[in-house]
Formats: C-alpha cells, structure tokens, sequence
C-alpha cells in the first residue's frame, strides 16, 4: 500500500499537537481540510488513529504505533528529496533562493553580486513566494535557501542568520484620517479593519495583525489577500490597513496608498534561511557569508 507523505505529515502534527486547530495553523491548511486527510489516512489504512472529543485527539493504540515511526520515515525521505534536488541545482550550477516581500531590501543585488564573484559560474535564481508560504518554499525543499522576513512558521527547525531588523509601519487608504499624520500610535490602529494574509498562515499573520501587541483587543478583517498587487489594491479601495516593513515605503509605493511610522510597535527583522541538512554545504555556506557581509 502506498500513502502519500502529506497524509503522513498531517497525522504527525496532529499527533504531537494533539489539537487540530493548532495541528492545522502549524500546517497553514484549514481546520475541515485537516480533518477530511486524516480520516482519508485512517480510510487508506483501515484502521482509527484517533479518538475524538472536545478536550482533542488522542492516539489510539495502532495511531501510537505509527507514531512512533512516521517521523523517521518522514525524515528519511525529506534527506532523499532534498538531497536529489541539490544534486540537480549543484550539477546545473543553480543557487535556488526563495524570499517574500522585497528579500534583502536594497542589499540584495548586492549579495547576489558578491556570491557571483565568489563562486564564478554559478548563477543564483531567485523564486518570490506569496505570503501563504512565509517559508517561500525552504520548508518544502523547493529552494536551497531563503532571504525570509523574522520571525516565520517553522523557523526553529531551520538554520537562519538575521540579517537586519526594521520598523513595522502601517500602509493606509492616502483619504484615510490618519494618514495626515506624521506618526500613528498603535493604539489608533486596534479598531481598524486589516488586510491580512491567509488565516492557514498561523503566528506569520498574527504577527503583521501585532495580535500580541493588542492588548487583548480583537482583529477585525476587512480583507484577505496573498500577493503584494492584491494587497495594495484592497487597501487603496479602503477595505482595510496593514502593517509592512518600513521599506514597503520604498518598494511598494503606488498611488491610493500612503505609509507612516507606528509609534508603540516591535520590529521585523530579515534572516537568511537554510536546511540543517545543507551546513556544511560549502556553496550555502558561502551564500550566507556573502547576505552576512552584505546585508548586516
């Protein structure tokens, strides 16, 4: 019998969870699409791997058995997968570097600059990821490594570097009351509708919604975008506020939209990103000395 590795992943989080709501926020899936994968799972193998209740998922006998054994075959096929396509990249002389946003701000050019006279030849090829994957596919194998905004999903099973922090800022409607002002204090911000990113991506979106910094104060969404156009557009239109990074002043300006300093708010910072698998890579490694030197 063959299972798809996906199913064997989303009965790990689960399992080690023991919650399908926190199990699906760590997955960036929905609650319902979580569920139906998992009686799929129990389906494929005829068997229950859970008993179910208001107090959340427990393992039964045969779902503790597989348990205990999935994450090694996870692991080994995540060695096989990761390693097939650094083959693939290395024969090709391809460096596949994931990032969000606007990457390493105006230091990018630069690290790719540096990384090419330091290894002649060889060619970075940057892949940009919607906010739906804070990873920009570094946590699936589909890049060697990422220039990432901090703090993301999953980022203590990976190896990052911070690079450099920013301000959060807030992006406005430009006919927004407080986009006169020279300075927004957070407190202004907490009965605004937000344009947020998708809800599948957990503790990512809670941190650009300041959720912890709220002070026990609701979010309301006026909208849900995953790409930068859309976001934009939706707060042009005025169906909500955002906050970005200071440089998306920089990087994202058009007319309709208006950014401003929030006074009150924590920093972002900006890492670059790679698989514990990849250390002692001598070509990752030499990407990560050229961002560390470029960018810090």
């Amino acid at each position: 019998m063959d299972v798809d590795t996906r199913l064997l992943r989303y009965f790990t989080a689960v399992a080690e969870e023991g919650n399908l709501t926190r199990a699906a926020e760590r997955l960036y899936v929905s609650q319902p699409a979580l569920t139906k994968q998992i009686r799929r799972l129990e389906q494929l193998l005829g068997v229950q791997l859970f008993t179910r209740s208001r107090t959340g998922m427990a393992l039964t006998e045969p779902g503790r058995a597989l348990a205990e054994r999935a994450p090694s075959v996870l692991s080994a096929w995540d060695r096989a997968l990761s390693g097939t396509r650094a083959v693939a990249s290395r024969s090709a002389r391809v460096l596949r570097v994931g990032f969000v946003a606007s990457a390493a701000n105006e230091a990018t050019q630069a690290i790719i600059a540096a990384f090419s006279e330091l290894r002649p030849g060889w060619r970075v090829d940057l892949r940009q990821a919607s906010w739906a994957d804070p990873s920009a596919g570094l946590a699936d194998g589909v890049v060697d490594a990422a220039l990432l905004r901090l703090p993301f999903p999953g980022q203590a099973k990976l190896c990052v570097e911070p690079l450099f922090s920013e301000a959060r800022w807030v992006a406005l409607p430009s006919a927004h009351p407080l986009a006169a002002r020279e300075v927004v204090d957070l407190a202004d911000l907490r009965d605004e509708p937000f344009v947020a990113a998708p809800p599948e991506t957990g503790a990512w979106r809670d941190f650009w919604l300041a959720s912890d910094e709220r002070q026990g104060r609701p979010v309301r969404i006026g909208a849900v975008t995953e790409h930068p156009d859309d976001w934009l557009t939706a707060i042009a239109n005025g169906y909500g506020v955002a906050l970005a990074p200071e440089s998306a002043a920089r990087f994202y300006s058009r007319p309709g939209v208006t950014y401003r300093p929030v006074r009150g708010l924590s920093p972002s910072g900006v890492g670059v990103a790679w698989s514990p698998a990849d250390d002692t890579d001598p070509v990752i490694r030499d990407f990560v000395r050229c961002c560390l030197e470029r960018a810090s």
